[in-house]
């Protein structure tokens, strides 16, 4: 009996599709370091490079990344602005802020507008992929750097207490246990079955603590709820 040719009977493994990541940064010298960066990961792969918000766009359709990584202008008003037309454009998106602007209220525009993620750029390499990785699966993500700059931030502010909101009435406790949950990770199907609740309800309760908050992401949520000591 002949012997089968080598690898003949082999099977090779599916490759696991990489996420694709678009790159948003008007430094030049800075968005190519980046980029070699990013494409020294093998699970990534750096599908655009863009200078601006106009481009960002222009190559949304075309490059279909899963991952945004933009760095926040500092102009308080252009950085959330461009989120917000980005997420408009493609949905999907997941959308990580990388940038050097550490005070606090550049955090909370940047989640309030809708980022999945806020990494500084002075943190390292690894906290870079690993938030990319994260908000590439559906989680949400804030360097500790970054959330350590809230948490100090909260707690000078007087107002800012467990159980109250920007003039909207406070969290119901059902409210509450979903900030919690929300801060631990876990998806809506998920805190439906801890709860015993239908998808709809606590969909309904999501909404509603985020209306009430006035936050636009899980990562916005997940920062109010580790702040204000739900999590």
């Amino acid at each position: 009996m002949s012997a089968a040719p080598a690898g003949a009977s082999a099977q090779s493994a599916p490759e696991r599709r990489k996420t694709r990541v678009l790159v948003v940064d008007e430094a030049g010298i800075m968005r190519d370091g980046l980029c070699a960066l990013l494409q020294s990961d093998d699970a990534l792969e750096v599908v655009a490079a863009t200078a601006s918000r106009r481009e960002a766009v222009q190559n949304l359709t075309t490059a279909q990344p899963d991952v945004i990584i933009i760095d926040f202008a500092a102009d308080l008003k252009a950085g959330p602005e461009t989120i917000v037309h980005l997420r408009g454009r493609w949905a999907d998106v997941r959308i990580l802020v990388l940038t050097v602007r550490r005070d606090e209220t550049f955090i909370e525009a940047a989640l309030r507008a809708g980022a999945d993620g806020y990494v500084l750029k002075t943190d390292s390499r690894a906290e870079l992929f690993n938030a990319v990785h994260r908000i590439a699966s559906g989680k949400s993500y804030i360097s500790p750097s970054a959330l350590d700059r809230m948490v100090t931030a909260y707690a000078k502010t007087s107002d800012r207490l467990p159980g109250r909101t920007r003039g909207s009435g406070a969290l119901t406790s059902r409210e509450q246990e979903v900030i919690t949950l929300i801060a631990k990770g876990y998806r809506t199907r998920e805190m439906a079955e801890l709860m015993s609740l239908s998808h709809k309800t606590v969909e309904k309760h999501r909404t509603n603590l985020m209306r009430k908050l006035g936050l636009r992401s899980a990562a916005a949520v997940a920062a109010y709820a580790i702040t204000h000591g739900f999590a």
